[in-house]
């Protein structure tokens, strides 16, 4: 059994009074790419999975998530440190983020969030035509300001 200490007590009466994270905390989380994807971890230990709630609304990624601590009934308490919480953590995803195929699990107290980049924002390689190649550019758009459009696969500025 644990020896008595005043002062660790009193510590913690001190904290519980001057604790100002009160309301929903924010979960520790890591975040880097990974070729064609980003995956964001995010530590949160002794979360029931099902209390782990993740969106998107327009470019908005929230996650959720709660801690509850049960105790039976008639328990007598010697110590609890740890405490039923509330984690949010909301991320700005910017252009370029496939936000329908995000995916998403929970192990061993970490949760980790697979965000792919969208097709269009991945770099590519443009093919450029020489002469005696063949011809690659043949669309033509509507004149105006500033446009260009090509025939024979020479792009020419559009005279006004």
């Amino acid at each position: 059994m644990a020896t008595y200490d005043p002062f660790r007590d009193l510590d913690r009466l001190a904290s519980s009074f001057f604790d100002t994270r009160r309301g929903p905390r924010r979960m520790p989380m890591d975040l880097y790419r990974d070729g064609d994807h980003y995956v964001l971890t995010a530590d949160l230990p002794g979360i029931d999975p099902g209390s782990v709630d993740i969106d998107v609304d327009g470019q908005l990624l929230t996650i959720r998530a709660e801690r509850t601590l049960s105790a039976g009934d008639g328990v007598k308490w010697i110590t609890r440190e740890r405490e039923a919480a509330s984690f949010v953590r909301q991320l700005n995803l910017g252009q370029g983020i496939d936000t329908d195929r995000i995916a998403a699990s929970y192990s061993n107290g970490v949760l980790s969030v697979t965000i792919p980049v969208s097709e269009k924002a991945k770099p590519r390689k443009i093919e450029v035509a020489t002469e005696g190649a063949p011809q690659v550019l043949q669309a033509r758009e509507a004149e105006g300001a500033g446009q260009v459009h090509a025939e024979g696969g020479h792009p020419q500025p559009v005279e006004q």
